[in-house]
């Protein structure tokens, strides 16, 4: 039997406080044999490989335990539905035995979950959600934020990822597991660490012990994480696989590494191979810095120094720490270090985002080439946040963000999943005055999804120009490319539109030197009212002339820009979000959007005068 989990109808028998059986497997039975407001004990006969648990997201965590009498058994958080169900969730059983326990915690006897549950033999995971994307990775359920551990090796890049099971709404955290041979397409794995004893699995890094320098064998993947507990706080270990990441194994000895000061907020260890002193570097976030560590074994860490107290935008807190050499305008000879950090709060839009230093990194300390009040943004929109990059592939320096903002992402409407990441980005270094900047561009590898092109001949803009259909078929995923010539207007733009009313307008302001994407009548916005971003908070930001915005969702974000000729405008549109590419990477901006319909034709417009489009494609995206 296949069982739908996000549907409120149920094929199984209700556990009506007694007994319930899987029609297919009558032999599979669920017992209460204890129960009150504090505790339920269920026993499961002959169980199937799933029980299904109903999920309310109002609900407090309820703690749910498979007891096996195993000092290792691990209470998760789940939301049991109190009053009703949202959806359903795969729990899995033992099914080498004829019998499984469930402990059940802070679950009231009179709860609606208690008549929904059901045992199941398969899942179905069939997409219901009209905003999953179409190319962007997702989970297949649950909840995901930050990617972590990400590295490439035979032919496969992995991607790990912060990870709920048991709902869509943060907490319990996992590392999940997708595989891609190109970046684009993904291929969901099992999950490769759980939650255990030590705490939740927080974010991390993978790398490839090619010399085996751990003694866990040639070319071993392993993954640094930080498990976070009320009991431990946030310490740092390690796993490791010789079987190309099918399988993990906790190193024994965990933890590798603990705050030396008791810090709280110390966690997601990036560690990378430093050739020149061959040795392993390590930086962890903590709190407002950086702590950088080293190790030959990648077992015992030796603190080395920090960097970033009162450095970039205030107030903030370092999360997702990653640090990459690169060359500046491809030039070999000249390297740079780009220190990425994820900060939240700090965003100039309010909530999460992505800054960078760049500078220099002598084997024990970073050194940034910039004054501490300078803010650089790997991207100016206000979905993008633990933006952290492969290992292992060469030359190439590959960054994966997720693409959501704390101040929204766990009431976003969805319910399926919640979260996607962002295009895989290719960073690179260039000069701009006296100062280097990182670009960021989509992967070569997104054009194999391009089906056959409609090109638009060249055309000019006196006051509107409407192309009223972009595609036959539009599904609301396409690419959109060409080359803006702004001519004598101060303002060029575009609208992306559809028949409900709906659009995210985008354009560049000559005058004011941005380049802005509005979303604020983009489609469902209203959930993003809860809170509120006040004018003193925008000006702790750094940001000039603050705007005291009413809406955490419904806004415009805006880059700055210079004056130029022409710019080369890269738009990509998925289900639920827009991506903006200028001038090959320059200026990044990524924003969520939730339409009732794809967007399906385009305005161009000036405020006066006249501009100039050239060389417009318009490419379907289909995986």
């Amino acid at each position: 039997m296949s069982t739908s989990i996000f549907k409120k109808g149920f094929a199984c028998t209700g556990l009506l406080l007694a007994l319930a059986s899987c029609q297919n497997n009558p032999q599979a039975k669920i017992t209460v044999v204890e129960q009150n407001d504090t505790l339920t004990v269920l026993e499961i006969a002959n169980p199937t490989p799933y029980i299904l648990l109903p999920i309310e997201e109002s609900a407090p965590e309820a703690k749910v335990c498979l007891s096996t009498g195993d000092p290792g058994d691990t209470e998760m958080d789940i939301r049991l539905a109190q009053n009703q169900v949202d959806y359903l969730i795969p729990f899995a059983l033992p099914t080498d035995d004829d019998k499984a326990t469930l402990r059940i915690r802070m679950a009231p006897k009179d709860n609606i979950c208690w008549q929904k549950m059901e045992l199941t033999h398969t899942v179905d995971s069939t997409n219901v959600d009209p905003f999953r994307p179409v190319y962007h990775h997702t989970p297949l359920y649950g909840w995901m934020n930050d990617a972590n551990g990400l590295v490439y090796k035979d032919g496969e890049y992995h991607l790990f990822y912060q990870y709920n099971p048991y709902g869509s709404m943060w907490g319990n955290m996992h590392w999940g597991h997708s595989v891609s041979q190109d970046l684009i397409h993904w291929e969901p794995f099992p999950v490769a660490l759980e939650r255990d004893t030590l705490g939740q699995i927080f974010s991390g890094s993978s790398v490839v012990d090619k010399d085996n320098t751990a003694g866990f064998g040639p070319g071993a993947i392993i993954a640094f994480y930080t498990s976070a507990s009320d009991k431990n706080g946030q310490i740092q270990c390690m796993a490791y696989s010789t079987d190309n990441a099918r399988t993990f194994t906790k190193y024994e000895k965990n933890p590798i590494l603990t705050p030396f000061d008791g810090l709280k907020d110390f966690r997601d260890p990036k560690v990378f191979w430093y050739e020149p002193q061959k040795k392993w570097v390590m930086i962890v976030s903590a709190d407002k810095e950086m702590r950088f560590y080293s190790s030959t074994n990648l077992k015992d860490w030796t603190y080395m120094s920090a960097f970033g107290a009162g450095y970039g935008a205030q107030p903030n807190q370092f999360e997702c720490p990653d640090m990459v050499e690169l060359p500046v305008d491809g030039d070999e000879n000249n390297k740079k270090w780009a220190l990425l950090v994820n900060i939240n709060p700090g965003c100039l839009f309010g909530g999460s985002a992505t800054e960078y230093f760049v500078g220099d990194f002598d084997g024990n300390k970073f050194t940034c080439d910039t004054k501490p009040e300078v803010a650089k943004w790997l991207d100016w929109g206000k979905d993008h946040y633990a933006t952290v990059c492969f290992s292992n592939t060469g030359d190439r320096v590959i960054a994966v963000p997720w693409m959501s903002n704390w101040q929204y992402a766990n009431i976003v409407p969805t319910s399926q999943f919640r979260s996607a990441n962002a295009l895989p980005r290719e960073l690179s270094l260039f000069t701009e005055g006296n100062d280097i900047y990182v670009a960021a561009n989509p992967v070569k590898e997104v054009e194999n999804i391009r089906q056959e092109a409609q090109q638009l001949p060249d055309f000019e803009v006196k006051d509107t120009y409407a192309i009223d259909t972009l595609l036959a078929d539009n599904q609301g995923a396409y690419e959109m490319c060409f080359t803006l010539q702004p001519n004598a207007a101060n303002i060029s733009g575009f609208k992306l539109k559809n028949s409900k009313g709906e659009e995210v307008n985008i354009y560049l302001d000559q005058k004011a030197g941005k380049v802005v994407m509005d979303r604020t009548q983009s489609g469902i916005v209203e959930f993003g009212k809860d809170a509120t971003l006040h004018q003193k908070e925008t000006e702790n930001m750094g940001a000039k002339n603050a705007v005291n915005y009413i809406d955490n969702f419904a806004l415009a974000t805006w880059a700055p820009t210079k004056k130029s000729s022409n710019h080369q405008f890269r738009i990509f549109v998925d289900k639920c979000s827009v991506e903006l590419f200028v001038d090959g990477g320059k200026i990044a901006m990524t924003n969520l959007v939730f339409p009732n319909e794809p967007y399906n034709s385009v305005e161009f417009y000036n405020d006066k005068g006249s501009s100039t489009i050239k060389d417009m494609h318009i490419y379907e995206l289909k995986l």
